[in-house]
């Protein structure tokens, strides 16, 4: 079965869907039928450049396609979305899933309505590093995680907490085990170029004792994006940005010692571009009829760490006077 896809929103990140989708296209993966945003010239433009029908109204290709990455501002995730997905179209929805609980539910419910597959936008599953490490994980306790980027003009619709964070939230969730309660959540953040939160760091405990301090901005000077943790004999540092991971531990004495000395073990990386991964694992599930790869369920349980902790951002803003700046939700 060769699936008939499409991407709505060829943005900033939309151009890049349809960049892959044309790609796999030309492999005979898939049939990239059009691509669809609200400004004409910017359609135009890109389905020039991938050789494909544009439209300005995502409806008409209701009935045309079978899968679709949908890649607009978060507050249209839900209205095209559940339209997409009961008319049983398979939806590959950027992160966050949707803006609020109630409409993520609603995306959920409209995907098992039409029979439909929902997957999230959770890139850095797709991290070639994290990828490499993901079977050396076991029972990490302490995490310390950075994400900085430089001001752009992008994504300013929502609080970094959901632009860049949410990755981070997705991330420890999945490592330290989608099961495992967060008992407390500790967050403050501050709007500096924005009227929403530009900078925000963020501490979780996890009921089985483990604890993850996050740190996100997107006024930065340099971009970064690292994460280390901790677990019992074993030091893991992650690089999402070079797609670098390594895990140092104890070795055993060598010779006439008496100490140990220090493991260090370079994972080997297979370098395949995060994004290029997620979209054809998205194309395989919905042609072979198999679980999402991050299904809404995971969608859903990130924004709703990103809600809890943009709550704690909120009171301690109010605590410290901040009240004035109005941190929009």
């Amino acid at each position: 079965m060769t699936l008939r896809t499409a991407v709505i929103g060829v943005g900033h990140l939309g151009r890049q869907h349809a960049r892959i989708h044309a790609a796999l296209a030309a492999e005979g993966h898939s049939e990239l039928v059009a691509v669809c945003d609200v400004d004409e010239a910017t359609a135009r433009a890109i389905a020039s450049e991938r050789e494909t029908e544009w439209t300005t109204d995502w409806r008409t290709l209701l009935g045309r396609v079978d899968a679709v990455s949908l890649a607009v501002p978060t507050e249209a995730h839900c209205e095209i979305g559940c339209e997409l997905l009961k008319a049983g179209v398979h939806v590959l929805v950027e992160k966050p899933i949707a803006r609020s609980l109630e409409e993520a539910d609603s995306m959920i419910a409209a995907a098992s309505e039409g029979g439909a597959l929902l997957q999230v936008g959770h890139l850095e599953r797709f991290n070639p590093a994290l990828v490499a490490l993901r079977p050396y994980v076991r029972t990490p306790l302490y995490f310390e995680i950075h994400r900085i980027g430089s001001f752009t003009a992008r994504s300013l619709d929502i609080d970094v907490v959901l632009d860049l964070m949410i990755h981070d939230l997705d991330i420890v969730q999945w490592l330290v085990g989608e099961e495992v309660e967060v008992t407390d959540v500790h967050a403050v953040g501050i709007p500096v170029l924005t009227q929403r939160v530009d900078a925000a760091n963020v501490r979780l405990e996890f009921a089985n004792g483990a604890v993850a301090n996050i740190t996100a901005s997107r006024i930065g000077m340099e971009k970064i994006r690292k994460m280390r943790f901790f677990q019992p004999h074993d030091f893991v540092a992650v690089d999402y940005q070079t797609r670098f991971a390594s895990i140092s531990s104890l070795a055993p004495p060598q010779g006439q010692s008496a100490w140990p000395g220090v493991n260090i073990q370079r994972l080997e990386i297979e370098d395949i571009e995060p994004l290029h991964a997620e979209i054809e694992a998205f194309l395989h599930a919905a042609r072979e009829g198999l679980p999402s790869p991050i299904s809404g369920a995971d969608g859903r349980r990130a924004l709703a760490l990103a809600l809890r902790a943009l709550e704690r951002i909120q009171a301690h803003s109010e605590h410290a006077g901040l009240s004035a700046l109005s941190l929009k939700q």
